[in-house]
């Protein structure tokens, strides 16, 4: 007997899909891109043998329907699905994940819900949400720290050519290794993934005028009594130095960098996320 996929309608009527794996208190994990399918965030590490996962699949990606109107893909207009899915699942209050775009996307509900918004991680978490921006320098100095791989000059004489005026899309293979902790066949496998996961059209619009609003939501998010986690990656560069800035902008905030590391969920590398103490009772957002 085939068991039918989660769904519930979204506040449009467009059908939305999640999925769920292991077991104990439930965490929301929205996917990055943006617009990603959420399959690629596979078990977060080994996170399932601590909390209950419900990947979400954003409107018009994995398994849930293309919405009617391309203006619900914005940023802000999404925190509406997550609070449709909390209601859905029968939840007083959501502890909540978002990775890299996401991250905008988390903090944006975390703001708009303080109520029934529980415990927050932001992995490797855009901050466009909170008006912190990464700049070409940024990019240079991290990719310096990885100078002494094989793959290193072809990846800096891209972004030289980016800053001479070259679209990043034409040399996106030249940087992908930048985005990985290690350059190997599960990173390459991941890249590839995105061809087919990702809705381009979507991800286009996610981050349209007037998505965010900064100072509000910078506003908002400094009541928020809830513990937020921010993992970061030592080889995220300027965008490591970004949150460490959000958690000095608002200092009940945590932040964990990861020695030598990615912050990017890869399937079949464990630890990143467990690390953190994101599962483990008493730490993070272990269970309470």
């Amino acid at each position: 007997m085939i068991t039918p996929m989660p769904a519930f309608s979204a506040y449009d009527g467009t059908k939305l899909a999640y999925h769920e794996k292991g077991e104990g208190e439930p965490l929301l994990c929205v996917p990055g891109g943006p617009m990603r399918a959420s399959a690629y965030l596979g078990d977060l590490g080994g996170l399932t043998a601590h909390r209950r996962l419900i990947l979400l699949d954003l409107r018009g990606t994995g398994d849930s329907a293309v919405p009617d109107d391309v203006a619900g893909y914005r940023c802000d207009r999404l925190v509406d699905d997550i609070e449709a899915l909390r209601e859905h699942l029968g939840l007083d209050q959501v502890d909540l994940l978002g990775h890299s775009a996401s991250g905008n996307l988390a903090t944006l509900y975390a703001a708009r819900h303080p109520p029934p918004s529980g415990r927050l991680v932001l992995i490797a978490p855009a901050t466009h949400s909170v008006g912190l921006t990464v700049t070409g320098e940024d990019h240079r100095e991290a990719a310096a720290l990885r100078q002494g791989e094989a793959w290193y000059p072809a990846a800096e004489a891209a972004l030289k050519e980016i800053e001479a005026g070259r679209d990043p899309a034409e040399v996106g293979d030249a940087l992908a290794p930048l985005a990985y902790g290690r350059w190997d066949a599960a990173a390459r496998a991941h890249r590839a993934a995105s061809a087919t996961e990702k809705n381009t059209r979507a991800a286009a619009a996610f981050y349209a005028e007037g998505a965010f609003d900064p100072p509000a939501t910078r506003a908002a998010l400094a009541a928020v009594a809830a513990p937020v986690l921010v993992l970061a990656g030592e080889w995220d560069g300027g965008r490591t130095r970004a949150r460490r800035t959000v958690c000095g902008v608002l200092p009940p905030w945590r932040v964990q960098v990861q020695p030598r590391r990615r912050a990017l969920p890869v399937a079949g590398r464990p630890g990143v996320v467990q690390a953190a103490g994101c599962g483990v009772p008493g730490a993070g957002l272990g269970p309470p």
